[in-house]
Formats: structure tokens, C-alpha cells, sequence
């Protein structure tokens, strides 16, 4: 059951990422182009939050169920100068759950916004502080922190 929701964790973190670099690429285009804030525009918002929930419940999947993270918090002395096992025990969690809060807060605030250009001007700061975050805490296979393939 863990390898399998790993892979979906694995595979799904793409959608997330092309999710966020579509929300941010229609916001600038929006924002700059000074254009409406459409139904369309609402859904790609809205849509890009919920991808970042799904994946954040398979996150928690993994996590509870992850060997590194029951080593992590059994050893946690000795693992905490593991990089890989400090790395998901502690960073990857910590600095995915506040990227999932910057997207939730930035998708609420741009919905609740009264101007178009507001809208978009909330989506392109919240949800690019998100994706750099997230950009940190992905396991890439060139990463310094803990690498992983591009897919499980």
C-alpha cells in the first residue's frame, strides 16, 4: 500500500506543479493585459488549490505510513543528523504544509477580492511563493537535501 501511494504522491505532484505554473501564467497575463476575471480564471484558481489538497492528503498518506519517517521519529537523536531521514521527517512536511497554507490563503483572498486586477495581482504573489517553496521541497534527483527520481 506505501509504494502505491507514493506513486500516486510522485505522479501527482507534476499536476500540481503545472497547475501552479498555469494559475501564475493566466494571473500575469490578466494582471498585465489588464483583462476580466473570468469564469475560467476562477476555475483554474480554484482547481489549483484543490489538486494542492489532493496532493496534500496523499502526502500525509505517505508520511504516517513512510520507513524513513517511523526511523526518523523512533532514532530521532541519531536521524536528525541524517540528511535524507531529517529531510522527510521534518523539512519536506514542514515546507509542503506551509505551501499548501500560501495557496489556500492566496486562493480564498483572490476569490474574495472586489477588482479583476486584484484577483489576479493576489494569485500571482501567493501562488509563486507557494511554487518557489515547493520547488525547495521536492526530493529532485539533483537536490542537495534528498533525492528521488522524477517519478517512483
Amino acid at each position: 500500500m506505501y509504494q502505491t501511494l507514493l506513486v500516486f504522491h510522485s505522479f501527482i505532484r507534476w499536476f500540481v506543479v503545472v497547475s501552479l505554473l498555469y494559475s501564475i501564467y493566466i494571473a500575469y497575463k490578466g494582471y498585465s493585459q489588464k483583462l476580466s476575471f473570468t469564469k475560467k480564471d476562477n476555475l483554474v484558481r480554484h482547481w489549483t488549490a484543490t489538486i494542492a489538497h489532493i496532493q496534500l492528503i496523499f502526502g500525509i498518506l505517505v508520511y504516517v505510513q513512510s520507513p524513513i519517517v517511523k526511523y526518523f521519529w523512533k532514532n530521532f537523536k541519531e536521524a536528525v543528523q541524517n540528511l535524507d531521514a531529517a529531510f522527510f521527517g521534518i523539512i519536506h512536511i514542514a515546507l509542503m504544509l506551509i505551501a499548501i497554507v500560501f495557496i489556500t490563503i492566496g486562493s480564498a483572498l483572490a476569490k474574495r477580492k472586489l477588482s479583476d486586477e486584484q484577483k489576479f495581482k493576489t494569485m500571482i504573489v501567493w501562488f509563486s511563493i507557494a511554487l518557489i517553496i515547493i520547488f525547495i521541497a521536492i526530493p529532485w534527483p539533483f537536490s542537495p537535501l534528498a533525492n528521488r527520481p522524477y517519478l517512483r
